[in-house]
């Protein structure tokens, strides 16, 4: 709950009085002396509530909440009334003040209505929250498309070691995109607000590392291709952590990490120290389903940066598409999706599979890909799904069916 309480009284005695009672109630007190010594702390992200005089010199507490009402009319007003100012206080009431307590008010009453004041401003601030987070989505949710078993696993972890503090390791294949990981964990951790520094391992010197470090300050350092280090950069590194830096580091990797460790080319000791939080990316030939899914987002990202129409892409597309293993992972299929939507042809959107899986057996599993994609965007809202998939209410239903799809299991 949120524990902020903002006093306003050209009094002084009167303004120390109810501080000392909000102090002693374990709560925040900030004191002012007039409306133009409160309006700084008056904007919507105040977490707190604000306790005012009725009477003061110049401008008012009637002006004090005229002018809260329209910064943010969802923020508690608690008025204090002389005995004769009750009338006045009660038409306050019907202009969107919280409450009013006549003074001199008994701090069982004064406390009492503080804290409902300020149960519901944490609601408020809450819901506000909740929204803003469902309007955008969270940064793995934006940033990491996909809608396999693996693509949400790997979302669940990112969420989880971004609200640690400890280093991270990131593993994957080459173009798996271990530097957008990086950078989603920063933006999910608490030090979203501060800097997000990346480096090349391979280019680094160790005054280049001290450098990035102080660029970084209180924020997230990523060195991509961590195995890349030199010893004396590695050493560097190692004792820059150990000395206990204010800056937490990422690294990421394509290559077998343990195996540079047991030949020597890798530091034991800053292995374990980088190693301490992992997140492996898996290859882009594991998930499968992922495939059209990621294709269609870098093509409309593609057609919007270029300004162009977006093409169709066609089931023979997407055929061609499942028939590779990928080993070039995301970013190959970016450098295709990109190919596509400045129209250039390519071989590998029309090949039909040799091997593995069926036409038919791809295609199902793109269909239902496709299908659980958009159960995900609309929430479950079968209506709205299959509006997007421009298909007949009862063929979309048949294709849940058929594979096992439930809407209610995509509602949030």
């Amino acid at each position: 709950m949120t524990m902020r309480v903002l006093i306003v009284d050209d009094e002084r005695d009167v303004r120390e009085a109810l501080g000392q009672t909000i102090e002693l109630a374990d709560l925040d007190v900030v004191r002012a002396g007039s409306f133009v010594e409160a309006k700084d702390y008056i904007d919507p992200s105040f977490d707190g509530v604000i306790v005012t005089d009725l009477r003061m010199p110049g401008r008012d507490g009637f002006f004090l909440l005229d002018h809260v009402r329209k910064i943010d009319p969802d923020l508690p007003v608690i008025l204090l009334t002389g005995e004769g100012d009750v009338p006045l206080a009660v038409k306050a009431i019907s202009d969107g003040a919280f409450a009013f307590l006549e003074k001199p008010c008994g701090a069982k009453d004064f406390l009492a209505t503080v804290e409902r004041a300020l149960q519901a401003r944490a609601s408020v601030m809450e819901n506000r929250r909740l929204k803003l987070e469902t309007d955008r989505g969270d940064a793995a949710a934006r940033m990491l498309v996909g809608v396999s078993a693996a693509s949400d696993a790997l979302r669940a972890r990112v969420r989880a070691v971004a609200r640690a503090s400890a280093e991270v390791l990131i593993t994957g294949e080459p173009g798996t995109g271990t530097p957008k990981i990086a950078e989603v964990i920063h933006l999910l951790s608490g030090a979203v607000s501060r800097p997000f520094v990346k480096r090349s391992a391979a280019q680094l010197s160790a005054q280049d590392l001290g450098s990035a470090l102080t660029d970084a300050k209180t924020g997230t350092l990523y060195l991509d291709d961590v195995t890349a280090l030199t010893p004396a950069v590695q050493f560097a590194l190692l004792d820059a952590l150990e000395t206990g830096r204010d800056v937490r580091v990422l690294s990421g990797t394509s290559r077998d990490i343990e195996d540079e460790v047991a030949q020597g080319r890798f530091s034991t000791d800053l292995f374990y120290r980088l190693d301490l939080m992992r997140v492996h990316v898996p290859a882009l030939r594991e998930r499968p389903e992922d495939i059209p899914v990621l294709f269609a987002h870098y093509v409309a990202q593609a057609c919007e940066q270029a300004n162009l129409a977006q093409p169709e892409i066609t089931s023979d597309v997407i055929a061609g598409l499942m028939s590779q293993d990928w080993p070039g992972n995301a970013r190959g299929l970016m450098n295709i999706a990109m190919r596509f939507a400045m129209g250039m042809g390519d071989d590998r959107l029309t090949r039909t599979p040799d091997a593995g899986l069926g036409l038919v057996e791809q295609l199902a599993q793109v269909e239902r890909s496709l299908l659980v994609d958009a159960l995900q965007r609309t929430q479950g809202r079968s209506g709205e799904a299959a509006h997007m998939l421009k298909l007949p209410r009862k063929t979309f239903y048949d294709k849940l069916a058929r594979h096992g799809l439930k809407p209610e299991d995509y509602r949030r």
